[in-house]
């Protein structure tokens, strides 16, 4: 089957409270080389005009809409508009997962945000098979 990704790039919605971190991973990442095998675009909740303090069920049904994967620290896991409970009501088999960064306090760790790095892009490559998976942990 085809990927999705194919030649366009895929689009990480960034969540806003770990734009910093993004912007260390993307690099990392570009500095790996990575972006020659899969383009990959980071997008700031700015650029797309979600609010930062959107709820996480706003912020998971634009991702999926607009064919993004949500790249987010650990949100939290309650409350009705969590995106736990998000994921639960609202996941299907063709929904992109949520990537989850585990420990972002090791971000500014190279060596971290290496694997980091190397596990987001193989999950891309793979990413047929990570539909409908949820919520993913990396690295």
């Amino acid at each position: 089957s085809q990927s999705q990704a194919g030649n366009h790039s895929m689009n990480f919605l960034i969540d806003h409270n770990i734009e910093g971190y993004a912007i260390l991973l993307l690099g990392t990442i570009t500095a790996g080389g990575w972006l020659e095998i899969v383009p990959i675009e980071f997008v700031m909740f700015e650029q797309v005009g979600l609010a930062v303090n959107a709820s996480d069920r706003v912020v998971w049904n634009f991702a999926q809409t607009n064919q993004m994967i949500l790249l987010t620290a650990n949100r939290s896991m309650k409350g009705i508009d969590s995106l736990e409970q998000t994921i639960q009501e609202d996941n299907t088999e063709n929904s992109l997962p949520v990537i989850t960064i585990g420990n972002t306090d090791r971000m500014t760790n190279f060596e971290y945000r290496e694997r980091c790095s190397i596990r987001l892009v193989e999950i891309l490559l793979d990413l047929d098979n990570y539909m409908g998976a949820g919520r993913l942990f990396i690295p």
